[in-house]
């Protein structure tokens, strides 16, 4: 039995981004570890040579997960052109969480004014979190419980940045603490925003098809990561990735019907260059069809997804009835690839 779920009635009404707006070069982090990274005899500046980031961004001092995902919720909101009353769920997705509790969703609620009828909680599930929200609001849509869902995402990277610099800049730190914790380096801040219907309600709308989404929970110890550190195997963590993807895209391939060439865009969660030119590789996907990210705003965790998915919309590369896959990889180990008929 190949699982699957598969949506007959969902549409996605609006998809939104919103970029931080203070920008963070890697040459930068170069400099402020450049005694460590000779005294490791790291050549180079790892974060451009290896992971491809040039920069990432950072929002002002003081900026919460809940603020960041609200401005990305309002703009969504303003986009589908629906009162906020009209919305029956709220899902945040972020990795970054204003407190263990209450829910960050419900303060980004609050802050967007949604009614009492509307319910909203946290799901949390690495990167893979936003494609989750999407199919339990999908669910639900297509059970004709809800009119409209809210999907939203705010990341935070500034803490685990800083500290991970101030960390790797002491004498103490060994060739392998710093290759644990190197992945903290590449991550980046961002918000992205989701409106969610019904293909009865917007039958011009971009369909909503559902997917697949296959574990490989064995190897949920290859990335440990709190609000201040992050420790991850970085090598293993891509070969085993990588396998679990090939075992989802076969069967996405029987699923959805997918023929690689078919497909007119590619949007892949964004981690760094080498995971995007392996992906690449294995999978024969044409280069010109995964629009990158990641070398001006780093991995930015769940909000990827949908930040790609609105700048190739933003910028008119999606034509009507064009077939986008979207496929992501969370640490644990769980993937999930989708398709969207714009």
């Amino acid at each position: 039995m190949i699982a699957a779920m598969l949506f007959n009635n969902v549409a996605i009404q609006s998809v939104v981004s919103v970029d931080p707006p203070n920008r963070v070069a890697s040459t930068e982090i170069q400099e402020r570890l450049q005694d460590t990274l000779q005294r490791l005899r790291v050549r180079g500046n790892p974060l451009i040579d290896l992971a491809g980031i040039e920069e990432r961004r950072y929002w002002d001092d003081g900026m919460q997960a809940s603020d960041a995902a609200t401005l990305a919720g309002r703009k969504a909101l303003e986009q589908a052109d629906i009162d906020p009353k009209q919305i029956g769920i709220l899902i945040n997705t972020s990795v970054s969480r204003d407190f263990l509790e209450p829910s960050t969703a419900c303060i980004v609620h609050n802050n967007l004014k949604l009614p009492d009828t509307c319910e909203s909680f946290d799901v949390g599930n690495a990167c893979l979190a936003f494609i989750n929200g999407m199919n339990i609001a999908g669910r639900m849509l297509e059970r004709n419980e809800i009119d409209y869902a809210l999907i939203v995402n705010g990341e935070t990277s500034r803490e685990i940045n800083e500290n991970t610099i101030k960390r790797l800049q002491e004498p103490s730190v060994t060739k392998k603490q710093f290759k644990a914790e190197f992945a903290s380096l590449t991550l980046g801040s961002g918000a992205a925003a989701m409106v969610m219907t019904r293909k009865d309600l917007l039958p011009d709308g971009a369909a909503y098809k559902g997917g697949v989404t296959r574990a490989a929970t064995q190897f949920n110890n290859l990335c440990r990561g709190w609000n201040h550190q992050m420790w991850t195997d970085t090598r293993t963590l891509l070969t085993e990735g990588m396998k679990l993807a090939g075992m989802t895209f076969s069967a996405a391939k029987t699923v959805l019907g997918w023929v690689a060439n078919d497909l007119d865009h590619v949007v892949i969660h964004q981690v760094s260059k080498a995971h995007t030119d392996m992906f690449i590789r294995v999978f024969r996907v044409d280069p010109e069809r995964v629009y990158r990210i990641f070398p001006f705003l780093g991995n930015i965790g769940p909000a990827s997804i949908p930040t790609v998915l609105s700048r190739i919309v933003d910028e008119q590369h999606v034509n009507r009835g064009d077939k986008i896959a979207l496929m992501g990889i969370g640490s644990g180990l769980n993937c999930s690839m989708a398709e969207v008929v714009w």
